[in-house]
């Protein structure tokens, strides 16, 4: 039997591409994204009373990992990218259907100008992602708190200080909401977005993630992770 399904909605985030999302949705609150309903369901009849919830599930496709064949076993990030678990043991993005559920904070519902929009924060989702549905956060049922969470029981562990130079400093001045951005940045890199398969920093190693409209240029030194700029994207 065979199902089809058609998005009803597009997410807009700061994540440009898969390389520095969190790997669980809530760990960078600071993360704020729009859910944009796409047409015929961006009715302001469909989210009457979603206003009420402080959170929503997202389901969602990982339209960027979709392979022509699955593998029953993953190596999960948390277990340093080498021991495998069973794919259902796992939220590894590559899956049999590659159907995604994140919950996130509902920051608001806008019904504008024949568009309805969803403000949300603590996203882990990549611009452009395909959204196939959404429900609301019901805490009775939702939340367990005396659930076992196998290989993951705890929220990663902060890593490193992250320190900013004074040419990104200056550049992240020159935007909107420069503190915000600061907050963003650094809950972004404290965690060490690094794949668990790339060991130590090779000396004088420059990372670069894209977010917003630039390109955020970083390196690890020691115990910190120094910001070297942020080099604007010109737009296509």
């Amino acid at each position: 039997m065979n199902f089809e399904f058609e998005p009803i909605g597009i997410i807009h985030s700061p994540y440009k591409e898969k390389f520095g999302i969190p790997r669980q949705p809530g760990l960078i609150k600071e993360a704020r994204a729009e859910l944009v309903l796409s047409a015929p369901y961006n009715r302001s009849e469909a989210v009457v009373g979603l206003e009420g919830y402080s959170h929503v599930w997202i389901q969602f496709v990982f339209h960027q990992a979709i392979r022509s064949e699955w593998q029953p076993m993953v190596r999960p990030p948390r277990l340093g990218g080498n021991k495998r678990v069973g794919v259902f043991a796992s939220r590894s993005p590559f899956r049999p259907n590659p159907i995604g559920l994140s919950v996130v904070k509902l920051e608001g519902v806008r019904c504008e100008n024949g568009e309805v929009i969803l403000d949300l924060s603590g996203v882990d989702l990549l611009d452009g992602t395909p959204v196939i549905d959404i429900k609301p956060y019901v805490v009775y049922v939702d939340s367990i708190p005396d659930a076992c969470s196998g290989f993951a029981p705890v929220a990663p562990e902060v890593r490193f200080k992250v320190l900013f130079s004074e040419l990104a400093q200056q550049q992240i001045n020159s935007r909107e909401r420069p503190m915000e951005l600061v907050a963003f940045i650094t809950r972004l890199l404290e965690t060490d977005p690094r794949p668990a398969y790339s060991g130590e920093s090779l000396p004088g190693r420059v990372y670069g993630i894209r977010l917003y409209d630039f390109d955020l240029r970083w390196e690890v030194t020691g115990d910190a992770i120094n910001v070297i700029e942020l080099t604007t994207v010109e737009a296509n």
